[in-house]
């Protein structure tokens, strides 16, 4: 009798492993795919730009990098270089053939446009400025772009952004 019992248990037990197993796998077959582009707008001039394919539930995160070098000094010589570099993570949150939904958190560095100069009229370097934003859920219409604006002036940043769903096939 009590063999029976743990033959009974171990049964049990498999098939509840079985059964996890089984919609783990019916999970991960229906996340849906989202095809999505962010480009970045500085003074209504494209400055760079992201895309990806990525599973609703899932994020994805890169970082660009763009390296300047700006002349200072009464001779106008080269400075040391300044990494402006632009992270941003975005995660798909819903999706269907009526709207999309994207969470986005950017980090940028930028500098300012306007060149500074000393007391003496000597060039100064401009000081690179961080920039945070975050967008929990914004909402958009498939394959139709929208604007976020990060920064009203000086200078103006504008993420404009796009998504569609996806082909299964082609998730990264």
């Amino acid at each position: 009798m009590q063999k029976r019992t743990r033959i009974a248990r171990v049964q049990q037990a498999l098939f509840a492993s079985f059964l996890a197993a089984s919609h783990a796998v019916l999970a991960q077959g229906t996340a849906q795919p989202v095809n999505w582009e962010l480009q970045v707008i500085r003074d209504g001039q494209q400055i760079d730009s992201f895309s990806a394919t990525t599973n609703v539930g899932q994020a994805k995160t890169d970082t660009h990098h763009n390296v300047v070098q700006n002349r200072v000094g009464c001779a106008d010589k080269p400075a040391g270089d300044i990494d402006l570099q632009r992270t941003l993570t975005v995660s798909p949150t819903h999706a269907s053939a009526d709207d999309v939904t994207l969470a986005i958190d950017a980090q940028e560095t930028l500098e300012d446009d306007a060149s500074r100069t000393s007391t003496s009229g000597c060039k100064v370097p401009p000081t690179p400025r961080q920039v945070n934003a975050s967008h929990p859920g914004l909402v958009l219409k498939p394959g139709e772009w929208s604007q976020w604006p990060i920064i009203d002036s000086n200078p103006s940043l504008t993420y404009r952004v796009r998504a569609s769903l996806a082909t299964p096939a082609v998730t990264q």
